[in-house]
């Protein structure tokens, strides 16, 4: 768990999982986007996760996308694998990913459950007994966790971070506090979608590592936010939210599924044939994919004058 504490760090990497229009992965088309986010500088790749439609992949296809993480990673920086649904089928995931070198597991919420403190505590305890990798706590949807919830779970050997997708601060703050004075310990994630937004203020609560799914399309501009964001160059930081990344985030309220869909429309805008978004999800309007090509322009623009 060590070694992937001490390295993960930088601008999180989460690629799309490119298929073919029947919806068959694409395996040559991911080993080139892992590729290109790598070469682009990415702190961590996370393979198979909320962009990467894990709850669309069976399992031999997820099996494959995250040996060829490992693969075309090479030991730069590390390869997470997400892994979900029950603990029974959680844990064969998590097998998968352990099996095909990946460095750790980011444990997303179990299935279609409204689950209390105690059953949420003795799902992710048993995925952790169950695996060797360290895991990913990712706070979002139903699986909403208490401070004592998370300082329990902060003292498995194997749970090492808290991936927070829910943006109730007081509630973050709550939970750093009360694992700070267990004398626990775990890395802190802002995984809210186009996470940017929001980077300011969970910079105050000592958060600068988050997941950017404009890497994914755009790498320079979400690299330059980044190394604004971590130096204190705030006026670039404002700039590109004003003229980007709020635009962005009104575009993306456009339709449902646009977290994900539009970031896949958005690499394919970039010249990489990614595919469409696998049911149930749908592909964003026309009109919305020529908004967010005006609007990579701009950003582009925003940072070579800069």
């Amino acid at each position: 768990m060590t070694a992937l504490v001490d390295r993960l760090d930088g601008l999180l990497f989460f690629p799309v999982t490119p298929c073919d229009d029947r919806e068959r992965l694409n395996l040559d088309a991911f080993r080139q986007h892992v590729r290109e986010g790598v070469a682009a500088g990415c702190g961590a790749v996370f393979a198979c996760c909320g962009t990467g439609e894990f709850p669309s992949l069976g399992l031999d296809d997820y099996a494959a996308c995250v040996a060829a993480a490992v693969e075309e990673s090479a030991g730069r920086v590390p390869v997470v694998a997400g892994t979900g649904y029950g603990t029974a089928l959680a844990s064969r995931f998590s097998a998968a990913a352990e099996a095909a070198g990946a460095d750790g597991l980011l444990a997303l919420p179990p299935y279609l459950v409204q689950a209390d403190q105690d059953g949420l505590r003795r799902h992710y305890e048993a995925l952790a007994d169950t695996t060797g990798l360290p895991v990913i706590l990712y706070q979002r949807d139903n699986a909403i966790f208490e401070p004592d919830t998370v300082v329990a779970l902060a003292r498995h050997p194997r749970i090492a971070g808290f991936k927070d997708g829910y943006g109730d601060l007081d509630l973050l703050q709550r939970i750093i506090s009360a694992v700070r004075s267990a004398s626990a310990e775990l890395l802190y994630f802002n995984g809210l979608p186009t996470a940017e937004m929001s980077a300011l203020p969970y910079r105050g609560l000592g958060i600068t590592r988050y997941s950017s799914a404009v890497f994914c399309f755009v790498p320079t501009v979400a690299m330059t936010f980044h190394k604004a964001l971590v130096s204190g160059d705030d006026i670039m930081v404002d700039r590109l939210i004003d003229e980007f990344f709020r635009p962005l985030v009104e575009l993306r309220r456009q339709g449902a599924g646009y977290a994900v869909s539009l970031v896949k429309a958005g690499v394919r805008l970039r010249g990489l044939d990614v595919g469409p978004v696998r049911a149930p999800l749908g592909e964003p309007a026309p009109e919305h994919v020529k908004r967010l090509g005006e609007l990579i322009e701009r950003a582009l623009e925003v940072i070579e004058g800069s």
